[in-house]
């Protein structure tokens, strides 16, 4: 698989990188439901045995979890992948989530995050939440020292919007930027992809594909029984009226992926990668063969033609 500059770091990242959230588990906030642990080691080594070579993670996903079962499954592997991982979500005893940006804060999240994943520096240590926003300057000058003592390789953001991205960049550069970025979440497009863009900031776009919504596997029928603690059951994509717009989006990628002989996933992440500001996309799965499914968008590219046809498919839906 071909690689890409994260920005102007030395890092050099597959166009699909494995998202690490959903396998975090059940019992938390925003979790996905239960999830076992060694599928989850399954689905990351069949990841990298497709060529992936980075992990997104977060210490938050099921409140450290995520990053435990990440290092268990890079355990033994020669060509260890790139492992990137976030700050800023914090939880107390009772396992309720707040937001801190706090330089102490920070510094307990590396080091309990190092621990986690078993390694002697982050290849990417990211501020998830900009929250609050009045402790950014705090918080990034915080980053940009543990990058200065070699605890992390790298720092970036997660969610900033382009004001907060230029309050950073006066105390310290930014490698990349993660934002949201599908066929039903562009708002990125206006003004943050552009402003990185212009910048050489890479960009790691997260859910691609609609938190699994966009992958051709999601039915009314098995949205009905998703588990009471899976955090997709509240979100707005997939309750109506915008449920029926995007299953109807599906069938549209369907159909430009059989001329292909690819999947509905593989046509939605291509379309995430299709703008020229996107490095790489975060594709998560919970089991060995998802992966699979997705994994040869690196490789695929849209016709404009067939661009233009999503394009209309949207103006049609709007009108």
């Amino acid at each position: 698989m071909d690689t890409r500059q994260l920005g102007t770091s030395d890092l050099h990242i597959t166009p699909i990188g494995f998202g690490a959230w959903a396998i975090g588990g059940g019992g938390w906030e925003f979790a996905w439901g239960a999830q076992d642990d060694t599928d989850s080691i399954a689905a990351i080594r069949e990841a990298l045995d497709a060529g992936i070579n980075w992990i997104d993670t977060a210490a938050v996903y099921g409140l450290g979890h995520s990053e435990e079962v990440a290092a268990r499954a890079l355990e033994g592997v020669r060509d260890r992948p790139y492992v990137f991982t976030k700050c800023s979500m914090v939880w107390d005893e009772q396992r309720q989530i707040g937001h801190s940006l706090k330089a102490e804060s920070i510094r307990r999240e590396c080091e309990a995050s190092l621990r986690r994943l078993r390694v002697d520096a982050l290849d990417l240590y990211q501020i998830h939440w900009p929250d609050p926003d009045e402790d950014i300057e705090e918080g990034w000058a915080t980053m940009a020292k543990l990058k200065e003592e070699g605890k992390v390789r790298h720092i970036g953001v997660s969610n900033f919007d382009a004001r907060q991205m230029r309050r950073a960049i006066a105390i310290a550069p930014i490698t990349s930027l993660q934002p949201p970025y599908s066929l039903v979440r562009r708002e990125a497009e206006k003004e943050i992809l552009p402003s990185v863009f212009r910048q050489k900031i890479g960009v790691l776009a997260y859910s691609p594909m609609a938190s699994g919504l966009l992958t051709g596997a999601m039915t009314r029928e098995r949205i009905e029984r998703l588990p009471a603690d899976d955090w997709r059951r509240s979100n707005r994509d997939f309750q109506e009226p915008l449920l029926s717009r995007n299953l109807r989006l599906v069938s549209l990628l369907r159909t430009i992926g059989v001329r292909h002989g690819r999947t509905p996933a593989e046509v939605a992440v291509a379309w995430v990668l299709h703008n020229p500001a996107v490095t790489a996309a975060i594709v998560g799965a919970r089991r060995p063969g998802q992966i699979k499914a997705v994994v040869g968008a690196a490789g695929f590219q849209l016709s404009s033609w067939e661009v233009a046809e999503i394009g209309t498919f949207f103006a049609k839906s709007a009108a």
